[in-house]
Order: structure tokens, then sequence, then C-alpha cells
């Protein structure tokens, strides 16, 4: 017995650009449901921080994956993997359409195209290298990284010390630069992907972000980072938003100074994730003030 197509109708572009509106309106007008691919809104302790959905946002269409693990748990880009192709396979029961949306790259390219193969690494090389990113400062994860694997060290997020103690536990613990291992393995995918990427120019992109960080402080971000502080060395802490406010409270920085760190920080964020997200290949882009209905139009199209 045959089965209908399935859809994964990917909404990708960097941060405030509008994605979760879109998102929204598009499982709308195909009564489906959306895939959260944002890791940072996945825990339930972080909201003003990470921009979750607001309620009237989720309860304009079903979302998963969205403050569904605490900052205590240990989860991985490939556990998400796994789960996400699992609530998937589920949603594709009952509909042939399923929505993705998010600002955090490796993750939509985990469900779109599946996680790389990595060897086991004993424990021991991660825990050397959280020594001496303790006692040396993100500096020496990024030298090291540049040493072990320049390749990997021009794409990933240099703020990001899991990253780079992800990719230099690789290196060590392999002995091959990670890398190396990267688009080995693809896993083959039940549904089509349609990508759509929105896009502004760079000035607007950047004047959005100012906007929305000065919203998230009207709105309670330090109180919110103030009850996170005690667990400040969690992994899931180590981002932008909460890291700057950490060191505001730490008396490094006054709040001001704070403020102005996380605008600039979240605008090289969101230059890397064009940066990334250029590199997909078969993205349709539009400018972020395109009518929903003409985005739609297209997907209608060539569906």
């Amino acid at each position: 017995m045959e089965t209908s197509p399935k859809y994964l109708i990917t909404i990708i572009g960097p941060t405030a650009i509008g994605k979760t509106s879109l998102s929204i309106k598009i499982a709308q007008h195909f009564n489906c449901e959306i895939i959260s691919a944002d890791s940072r809104q996945f825990f339930k302790e972080m909201s003003i921080g990470t921009a979750v959905p607001s309620s009237e946002e989720l309860e304009g269409a079903p979302h998963h994956f969205i403050q569904n693990i605490s900052i205590f748990d240990d989860y991985t880009v490939g556990d998400f993997e796994r789960d996400a192709i699992a609530k998937l396979d589920e949603l594709y029961q009952t509909n042939d359409f399923a929505v993705m949306v998010g600002g955090s790259g490796l993750y939509i390219d985990a469900v779109l195209k599946g996680f790389d193969d990595f060897p086991d690494i004993d424990p021991s090389v991660r825990g050397e290298l959280i020594t001496n990113y303790e006692e040396h400062g993100i500096i020496y994860l990024q030298e090291e990284l540049k040493r072990l694997d320049p390749v990997h060290y021009e794409k990933v997020a240099l703020e990001n010390p899991q990253r780079l103690m992800r990719a230099l536990e690789v290196s060590i613990g392999s002995g091959r630069p990670y890398s190396s291992f990267l688009n080995i393995k693809k896993n083959s995918r039940r549904f089509t992907p349609i990508i759509i990427g929105l896009e502004a120019d760079r000035s607007t992109t950047y004047r959005r972000i100012n906007e929305r960080v000065d919203i998230m402080a009207a709105s309670g971000l330090v109180e919110e980072a103030r009850v996170l502080y005690p667990h400040k060395k969690l992994n899931a802490l180590q981002t932008v938003g909460y890291r700057e406010l950490f060191a505001h409270f730490d008396g490094d920085i006054t709040l001001t100074e704070a403020l102005e760190e996380i605008k600039k920080n979240t605008r090289r964020f969101a230059k890397r994730q064009m940066t990334w997200f250029q590199r997909n290949e078969g993205v349709k882009w539009f400018d972020f003030t395109t009518p929903s209905e003409d985005i739609i139009n297209h997907i209608e199209s060539i569906r």
C-alpha cells in the first residue's frame, strides 16, 4: 500500500528575524505541529533570555521540544536527533506535514541530514579539558582547537565553550581532527525537506536584536538570571544572555555594560547563524517582511 509523501517545512534564519511567527502561520495553514530546534529553548528554567514563544504563540499551534528538559539534564544533539525523528514518525501517522523552526544550525542539520558518527572518547579527556578551561578560560580552548583542527575552528561558535570542548575531546581522544568525522554518515529520512530562510540586511537584523534585548531586560531577564546564578557553571547556562549577567553579578562589569555585551554577542551569534545557514543547499530565502501568504504559496507550488 502506497503512502502519501511527507514534508518537513523548516524555517531558518538569524535570531529575532520572525521565525516563530511565520512557523505558526504555516502550521495553521497545513493544520500541523511544530518541532522546535532551538537548543536554548529546551530548558524549562530559562524563558526570557531564550525568547521562548509566548503563551499566545504556543496556543497558536502545538509545539514540541519547548522547555521539555531541565538545565540539570545531560541532553546532546544526538539525543535531540533521536527524539525529533521519533516525534516526526508519530506526527506523520496523521498528517503529511510538520514544521521545524529554530536558529541552532547543528540541531537543524541533525534532523534534516542525520548526525555524524563519532567514536567513543574516554571521559577523562573531557575532564581535563574542563579543568584547563576553568584555569585558563575560553582562549585556551580556542587556541587548542585552532592548533588541532583549523578547519573546524573556522566554522565553530568560538564563544561557546561546550562546542569547543566537544570538538577538542574528539580530536584529542581519537587522534584525528573533529572535522574529519563530519558529513560521512548520513541517515535516510522518510520526509522531503522544504527549507525556508528569512533574512534582512545587517543593520535591520542588528536593530531588531538590540530591541529584543531591551524588551528582555524590561520583562525580567536580570531577575531570571539572578535565580540561575548559583548554577552558572552548568553547560546549559554557558550561553549569551546569561553569561554576561553572571559577570555582572560577579562584580566584573556594570549592568549597563552587561546588557551592551548581550547585544554585541547576540549580533555576533546572528552573524555565525547566517554563515552556517548560507552553506545549506536548497534554501529558498525570503525577506523577513514578505507576507506569510506568499511564502505559503511558494510551499504549495513545490510540494
